[in-house]
């Protein structure tokens, strides 16, 4: 259960080698001037701000605790601005320095909910006034295979329900959906989506999209 909120052994072996996939709804971010302060906070390979720069934002960063996966995304798009996070979650941004944030399929890389919300407080810190948090995560799953797993690593490690261990060696954490909203609980909830994506092991999943809005 040791060092839950990286996992950067994992990340920078197998993990590097995944495809990710939860889309962006560019319609939420049809008010954000081409010119936003945009950053990708768990970028991986970057796949989600070579959408956003291919629709004309032109201000993208994105930042990920893997060496190798920045490394991908480097070798993937030398145009665009990749950075490997020394201490997640701090970042070297000034406070109120972003216009729009994504957390894209990273909370459920971060198990432990102190994590998470020291995660989220940083991100509210650099986001400025009215600046816009984009999360998309995955949310409890309905079958007997993932109850089985949620209920047998609660058990064995104390876990929030919903921790689980994949085959090849991640801990993940899928969530209540009521979970997502009170950890944004400092923002506004502009919007909530309900997707269906395909994990970065192939499964289909249920999963879910926020808006929010820092106040």
């Amino acid at each position: 259960m040791k060092d839950l909120g990286s996992q950067i052994a994992y990340w920078d072996s197998v993990g590097a080698t995944k495809t990710f996939t939860h889309p962006v709804n560019l319609s939420w971010l049809a008010g954000v001037g081409p010119d936003a302060r945009v950053l990708d906070y768990g970028c991986g390979y970057g796949r989600v701000m070579a959408e956003l720069s291919e629709h004309g934002f032109r201000d993208v960063s994105g930042v990920d605790l893997s060496p190798a996966l920045i490394e991908r995304g480097r070798q993937l798009r030398p145009d665009l601005r990749f950075a490997v996070l020394d201490s997640p979650p701090d970042l070297t941004y000034a406070s109120g320095s972003l216009d729009v944030v994504l957390l894209f399929a990273v909370l459920t890389c971060v198990p432990d909910g102190n994590a998470q919300r020291a995660l989220v407080d940083e991100l509210n810190r650099v986001l400025a006034p009215g600046g816009l948090l984009y999360v998309s995560d995955v949310a409890l799953q309905d079958d007997e295979r993932n109850h089985s797993r949620y209920a047998a690593y609660a058990r064995q490690f104390g876990t929030p329900y919903g921790v689980f261990a994949t085959d090849d060696g991640a801990v993940c954490r899928h969530h209540d959906i009521a979970e997502l909203r009170a950890l944004l609980s400092g923002f506004d909830l502009v919007d909530e989506h309900r997707i269906e994506v395909a994990t970065m092991n192939g499964h289909r999943s249920q999963a879910v999209q926020l808006l929010a809005r820092k106040q």
